[in-house]
């Protein structure tokens, strides 16, 4: 018997590409959690998870994937059942971390209960990218020195859990995506005063941080990456080659195409 799977989803595109190519999968959200899917849907509330990993087990489930982004649920302590009792001294230490202490330990949950947790990646072709030039121009020497320095920067700040991405232009740093997100970091290039910039457009650096798990937090652009890009007038998109997801891929290449952007996947030596 094939060992089914679970989409445990959160907001965004991904969890729906998802589903459309596994349409046996069961998908999971949580109460209070946004998401993008139109189907059937089972909800649970985080704090009773080990109802959730009961009925998973009941409907055959072996395998987890978590997609989407998924902000931390406010948690009510009146309502936790015995698997949350036993497990909020870890997640409220977790909590206290960064993310990727949080994402270790759902991990962790998730396989002490007798499930093995996938990443999207292995379960979507296409979803990463192989190096070279995905779309648009080849970039220029001075958007290739950009490049570099913004692998160097992100590579430097990764043991401190900062930052999937920032953005160089003339070899200054205009911005470094920290809790806000990407779309508060491009906001804030696209108002950089244009003297700042050398004269030079610039480019945005999405990376992985070093040993990060990317089973639940490989890092992604899409269509609206593109969009907030090009507001920042910036040349173009790298990504680190094999560890970046593109969502909704056509869309996003063809709105790099429209925009005269490029995009490219590079190794990065600074973050091997």
């Amino acid at each position: 018997m094939t060992e089914r799977l679970a989409i445990l989803a959160g907001n965004g595109a991904l969890p729906v590409e998802l589903a459309a190519a596994h349409p046996h999968a069961l998908c999971v959200v949580f109460d209070g959690v946004a998401h993008r899917l139109t189907g059937a849907v089972q909800t649970h509330r985080f704090e009773r998870l080990g109802e959730m990993f009961a009925a998973l087990r009941e409907q055959g489930v072996t395998r987890i994937v978590m997609a989407g982004s998924m902000s931390r649920p406010p948690l009510d302590p009146t309502a936790l059942d015995p698997l949350m009792v036993s497990l909020a001294p870890r997640l409220m230490a977790a909590m206290q971390g960064g993310d990727d202490a949080l994402l270790r330990l759902v991990i962790a949950i998730i396989e002490e209960q007798g499930f093995a947790v996938l990443g999207a990646h292995a379960l979507l072709a296409n979803l990463t990218a192989a190096p070279g030039l995905l779309a648009g121009p080849e970039p220029a020497e001075t958007d290739r020195s950009d490049m570099a320095r913004g692998a160097a920067i992100l590579a430097a700040l990764s043991p401190h859990d900062v930052g999937q991405g920032c953005v160089v232009a003339g070899g200054l740093v205009l911005g470094v995506e920290t809790l806000q997100g990407t779309e508060f970091m491009l906001d804030a290039v696209a108002r950089t005063n244009p003297h700042l910039r050398r004269g030079q457009k610039g480019v945005f650096i999405k990376a992985a941080k070093t040993g990060q798990d990317l089973r639940v937090d490989m890092p992604a652009i899409g269509p609206d990456t593109v969009a907030q890009a090009q507001a920042a007038g910036l040349a173009g998109i790298a990504i680190q080659a094999g560890r970046v997801m593109i969502l909704e891929r056509e869309r996003t290449l063809a709105a790099l195409a429209a925009a005269g952007m490029f995009l490219i996947a590079e190794e990065f030596e600074a973050l091997s």
